[in-house]
């Protein structure tokens, strides 16, 4: 007698998290192991960074898009943990150019040791994660990520040229996070599936559902930014604004808002600091402002789940699916 299909369910983030348990201990074994160095103030950093937290969304994608595709190995294991030593080589030099100090509810390392040791570490964060890419042995995976990198790269210097600019359109905004942010999330997606040996419409599926994911991912970031507290989100509210970075709910609230409120979040911009920031919260609060970068994150949310449609049903299938819903229902 033929044994009737079993029924997937709906997931939460608890449930996804413990489909991956295993082998995200396993890539935490790894992160600690290939953080060793030679160099003591390196394992010092390294130890600290591994241990401020973070929700490892993007080794938990590679994970997921390697489940999906039904890969037995253990490359996906490597390839979780360069991930996410790139992201946070990333989160390195990000915090000396914006000069934060507070990142996951701790203080950064440039603000502890300083803007020298934050790059430097951060340096040793991407020649790691690229000698282990080597290791992996495959070219398509090395084309995928080198090519990300630089895309990054440019990002954050799309970024630095928004910065302090209020006359940065959405448009410009949009291709700034999405190669700052959602290029990584597509590059995790994208190299578990060519691990799991995935034929080219699902590489192309699964890279472009971590796009939509990372895009959606990032919005939400923006409203909570001006939306949370700063225990719920790890960084001061309205660090975005502070250091004269001109986000989606800014942006919209600009072009939406009365001439004299326009006026003012045209100086918070440019001079930075938070000094009118209760001005600028009426003026996003009063423009729907928030309620507007919500509607596009769930598009991108929804667009990420469309991509799944073509791949065949599994657990890992549904994490993914819960993953993109996370995204953007979080608080934090």
């Amino acid at each position: 007698m033929r044994e009737a299909p079993r029924l997937l369910v709906r997931m939460d983030l608890d449930q996804v998290n413990a489909l991956v348990a295993r082998d995200m201990a396993a890539v935490n074994d790894l992160i600690h192991q290939r953080l060793q160095s030679q160099v003591a103030l390196i394992n010092q950093l390294g130890h600290y960074i591994v241990n401020s937290g973070g929700k490892r969304l993007r080794p938990m994608l590679v994970l997921l898009a390697a489940g999906v595709c039904s890969y037995e190995g253990r490359r996906h294991i490597d390839m979780a943990a360069i991930i996410e030593f790139i992201h946070t080589a990333t989160l390195l030099h990000d915090d000396v150019v914006d000069g934060s100090n507070l990142r996951r509810g701790h203080e950064t390392v440039n603000a502890i040791w300083g803007n020298e040791s934050s790059v430097l570490v951060g340096d040793f964060l991407y020649s790691r994660a690229f000698e282990m890419m080597v290791e992996i042995g495959s070219m398509r995976v090395m084309e995928i990520l080198s090519h990300v990198t630089n895309i990054i790269a440019e990002g954050e210097v799309m970024q630095l040229l928004n910065c302090r600019d209020a006359d940065t359109t959405e448009a410009r905004y949009m291709e700034v996070i999405q190669s700052k942010t959602a290029k990584l999330f597509e590059a995790a997606s994208q190299t578990g599936a060519v691990l799991g040996g995935a034929p080219p419409r699902a590489e192309r599926d699964l890279a472009s559902y971590g796009l939509h994911l990372g895009t959606a991912f990032q919005l939400i970031d923006d409203v909570l930014d001006y939306s949370a507290s700063a225990e719920q989100i790890g960084k001061n509210v309205g660090a975005d604004l502070a250091d004269g970075k001109p986000t989606l709910p800014i942006i919209y609230a600009l072009h939406k808002c009365r001439s004299e409120q326009a006026e003012v979040i045209r100086k918070a911009i440019e001079r930075g600091g938070l000094e009118q920031i209760d001005a600028v919260l009426e003026a996003i609060e009063s423009t729907g402002a928030i309620a507007y970068t919500e509607a596009i994150a769930r598009r991108a949310a929804s667009d990420a789940i469309a991509q799944l449609a073509h791949l065949p049903d599994s657990d890992h299938k549904q994490a993914l699916i819960a993953l993109a819903r996370f995204a953007v229902d979080r608080s934090f």
